[in-house]
């Protein structure tokens, strides 16, 4: 056995019969009586497992004991056609290494069906799960076809800091990083923390975003994109927060609104039709066991322009609709996710992209519009999300930067080196935010942003 090459379970199974195989992995299932046993393995390479025979006259009961469902094994044997349905070859097993056994009576994962909520609390387990591993080399998937339709487009890949001493959003809730002892922190005349004595000397954080640094790198660069963590300090537990998550960040000089939306629209679709091209396996169990409408679902967005429309006309749609929503709208009030997904499901039954949003509800950044109400603002509303893409033309006048981060009562002392750049060389630019696991919940239909990610970062929860 040692002297084979292991074959990955997604490779053989596309093999012809008659090759020499040694396969490796875990034991999904085991069936079978003391002539004949069926064990189903995998690897993690493919949702799907390979059957390995094992004949009695070779393999006794007491030789195939440990093979227990959860145990990892090495078998050498021949790729032959299989005689049952549901496989085109199986392994006709020659020889067998046990690695590493699983009690059936505390290995959790020894039945089907478990819940979504049990398998988070063995999140040390949950991707050997079926669901995981498809879920897992989606995520994969999609981070590789960011970074490609980035490349392929001339983007350089930015990597903005995870501390900083700026809040990009103006919004506060966020971690701090501090070497201080908090017990016996020092302190100024006034009562409050020395942060001078601190290891950055001022008070620092983790990132909200990287968008603030990025348009820096695209005032110099051209068209740059971030592709990195983010965090926030909200005490929100519902299906659709973490406090830590991943954010893609193009940011683009030259760029007027529309030249954003229409890369938006175009990038989004792109990563759809990637998942529908190369993760088919994977998105037809998910589609089968959870979503029956997933596959469908994103077929449909990829074979449609996305509407687009104001902000107003949207909130008119809404006030007219006649719905009952446990949020009232109007005219200035931020929209909720079951108005966006009023609009995008019930309304026009395709994605939306709302535009020229009341510069009240929006960050200090985004670039006015003459009227001195809206900004520039583009959000796209996906079915199931709401919201799945935020971003806007940046407000490149030095003089109506400057009022407006005033007009917040934000400190224009650290963010002097954001308003520098509107003094050389500025020019008209955009860009976005893309919530990677946003997109994954999508992509893959589930239902809570806690199960896109390998290790879901929340309040009280900081496990595995």
């Amino acid at each position: 056995m040692e002297n084979q090459k292991r074959v990955k379970v997604s490779e053989l199974l596309r093999m012809a019969p008659g090759s020499a195989v040694l396969v490796k992995g875990w034991v999904r299932t085991k069936r079978g009586n003391k002539n004949i046993t069926f064990v189903a393995l995998n690897d993690g390479s493919t949702v799907k497992n390979v059957q390995i025979v094992f004949d009695g006259t070779i393999f006794t009961e007491e030789m195939l004991k440990g093979v227990t469902t959860g145990a990892s094994i090495g078998v050498s044997g021949e790729l032959v056609a299989s005689l049952g349905s549901g496989q085109a070859v199986e392994v006709s097993a020659k020889s067998l290494e046990l690695y590493g056994t699983a009690d059936p009576e505390s290995y959790p994962l020894q039945k089907k069906g478990h819940s979504m909520e049990f398998l988070r609390e063995i999140g040390h387990l949950r991707p050997r799960t079926n669901t995981f591993g498809c879920i897992f080399r989606i995520r994969h998937a999609m981070s590789f076809a960011i970074h490609k339709y980035f490349n392929d487009r001339g983007f350089f890949n930015l990597h903005t800091p995870i501390i900083t001493a700026s809040d990009a959003e103006g919004a506060g809730a966020m971690f701090q990083v501090t070497t201080l002892d908090m017990q016996n922190p020092p302190k100024q005349e006034d009562g409050s923390i020395d942060y001078s004595q601190d290891f950055f000397g001022k008070s620092a954080n983790l990132t909200v975003s990287g968008q603030l640094e990025g348009e820096l790198g695209a005032l110099a660069l051209g068209e740059i994109y971030t592709f990195g963590p983010t965090f926030r300090a909200e005490n929100s537990n519902t299906p659709r927060h973490l406090s830590e998550f991943w954010m893609i960040e193009p940011e683009m000089a030259f760029y007027e609104i529309q030249d954003n939306m229409d890369l938006a629209e175009d990038f989004i679709k792109y990563l759809v039709n990637y998942a529908l091209e190369n993760c088919m396996d994977d998105l037809q169990f998910l589609n089968d066991m959870f979503d029956k409408e997933l596959i469908e679902r994103l077929k449909g967005v990829t074979g449609t322009d996305f509407v687009r429309l104001s902000y107003t006309e949207g909130v008119d749609i809404l006030v007219k609709s006649g719905q009952k929503f446990e949020y009232p709208v109007s005219w200035g009030t931020d929209l909720q996710s079951e108005h966006e997904r009023y609009l995008v499901e019930r309304h026009f039954k395709k994605p939306v992209i709302l535009t020229d949003y009341p510069k009240e509800i929006k960050a200090f950044y985004m670039k006015q519009n003459d009227d001195g109400r809206t900004v520039r603002a583009m959000d796209i509303l996906f079915p199931k999300i709401g919201e799945i893409i935020g971003g806007s033309q940046r407000e490149e006048s030095l003089e109506k930067l400057i009022t407006r981060v005033e007009e917040m009562d934000m400190d224009t002392k650290t963010l002097w080196w954001y308003i520098d750049t509107r003094k050389f060389g500025t020019v008209p630019h955009s860009g976005f935010g893309l919530g990677f696991e946003r997109l994954l919940l999508f992509v893959t239909g589930m239902g809570n942003i806690r199960d896109v990610i390998p290790f879901p970062r929340s309040p009280k929860n900081a496990d595995f």
